[in-house]
């Protein structure tokens, strides 16, 4: 009898990336070889096995792989190269809103999933109080989905999952969503599991729940597998290689940055890459204003001055942007925000809150900008805007505004409750009776 629940033996998956729509008509009707596309390797050589009644953990920068390699497990995405079986029925909690759809309520989603994985009508039957027992969303469930929030519709999402029975589960990063007593609640369940005998695969930021749940971590870069192994070598493994890996890509970049004076020489210098280019940028950033003035660098540095999207909790780090003045501005206004990825504003500030006078810029100036402070936020992923505004005439002018520019992934071992550590210091004294 098989031992694995998993075996993912030299797994490979390339993208084609279209500059545009209709690159995609032009090459179905192409005569020859040439290419409209862009290969991008998301995932190269991957091979693993997980054992039956494993916890498993994958953890890794954005863009390794992770959940591409998830989807590929699950069946959602196939293979461009290798082979994947699996063992047992699996049942798979991936991005928000997967396996769901929009317009039916909640329970015929619960039929609809339950349906798919193979179960009858009299199963689901069974197992449909149960399911809403563990979620509860209350009258919702006769609600379409649509109107649910993330953090209901995650707590139906996971209900539906791990009530179906399943043999093997596949959780990545969905439980972020809910709060932290659904939180304790699916992981309970993760304990149970366990007891059971049963394997679990789990994608998650937060390192102290990896570290406390999984038997054996892997470890995903740029979409090869750099490691696996026990769960503190590993995440000890992976801080060190998010701590170095901006300066094994280009330390003579990083030297040249160093000793510029201002952003100007820097920007104007053709071998030198700009901050930009060494970050994982949203390709869909949305950006506005009325031209007077254009950020045209942004990055963020950890403590050790290193670009780079991923930050540990409780390091100091640097927001910093590079802002050309196309017109003259009298004392511009210098701001970032950070929101999560539900869209909600968390914190953020700027040059008039901090008191920072940045006196008049003049036609073709340039100014740098560098916001430091220390990562009070939790593990997980947050969305970072830059602002250029100011006041003439006694009218808020927006002179260039980026939207949603990047993202962070903030790597914590120890979460508190909601988005900010207050960095408590406890003490607990044994006191006598009298």
């Amino acid at each position: 009898m098989s031992q694995s629940a998993i075996k993912i033996e030299h797994v490979s998956k390339t993208y084609k990336l279209y500059g545009k729509p209709s690159d995609r008509l032009k090459e179905a009707f192409c005569i020859g070889r040439r290419k409209y596309y862009q290969e991008h390797e998301a995932l190269k050589d991957i091979s693993l096995e997980v054992k039956k009644g494993e916890t498993v953990g994958i953890i890794g920068s954005n863009g390794s792989g992770k959940s591409t390699l998830l989807k590929i497990i699950t069946g959602v995405v196939k293979a461009s190269e290798g082979h994947v079986s699996v063992c047992g029925r699996i049942s798979a909690l991936l991005e928000l809103g997967a396996g769901f759809h929009m317009e039916y309520s909640g329970i015929e989603n619960i039929y609809l999933n339950g349906t798919m994985n193979g179960f009858s009508k009299k199963e689901i039957d069974e197992k449909l109080d149960g399911i809403l027992k563990f979620a509860d969303i209350g009258e919702f469930a006769m609600q379409p989905v649509k109107t649910y929030s993330s953090g209901m519709f995650v707590r139906l999402a996971f209900a539906v999952a791990v009530t179906i029975d399943p043999e093997i589960l596949v959780v990545d990063e969905a439980l972020s969503v809910g709060d932290v007593f659904f939180q304790a609640k699916c992981y309970r369940k993760f304990e149970d599991f366990k007891k059971q005998g049963k394997t679990v695969l789990l994608v998650s930021h937060d390192l102290g729940s990896v570290s406390k749940y999984c038997d054996r971590v892997v470890v995903l870069n740029h979409g090869q597998k750099f490691a696996e192994g026990g769960p503190k070598e590993m995440i000890d493994l992976y801080k060190k290689l998010m701590a170095t890996q901006a300066e094994t890509e280009n330390p003579a970049d990083k030297n040249e940055m160093r000793n510029t004076e201002d952003g100007r020489s820097f920007a104007k210098r053709r071998d030198v890459k700009e901050w930009k280019q060494r970050m994982l940028l949203n390709p869909n950033v949305s950006s506005y204003g009325d031209h007077k003035a254009a950020i045209t660098d942004y990055c963020t540095e950890n403590e050790r001055q290193m670009i780079t999207n991923t930050l540990q909790k409780g390091e100091v780090y640097t927001i910093k942007m590079l802002v050309h003045f196309l017109q003259e501005v009298p004392d511009p206004i210098f701001a970032f925000t950070v929101k999560d990825r539900k869209g909600t504003e968390i914190t953020g500030t700027n040059t008039m809150f901090e008191q920072v006078c940045v006196g008049y810029a003049a036609p073709g100036s340039v100014r740098q900008v560098c916001f430091t402070q220390k990562m009070n936020l939790q593990g997980g992923e947050y969305l970072i805007s830059l602002g250029c505004t100011g006041y003439q005439d006694g009218r808020f002018q927006v002179y260039h505004r980026l939207y949603d520019a990047f993202s962070i992934t903030v790597v914590s071992d120890k979460n508190t409750v909601g988005y900010f550590d207050m960095d408590s210091k406890v003490t607990v004294r044994q006191m006598t009776q009298e």
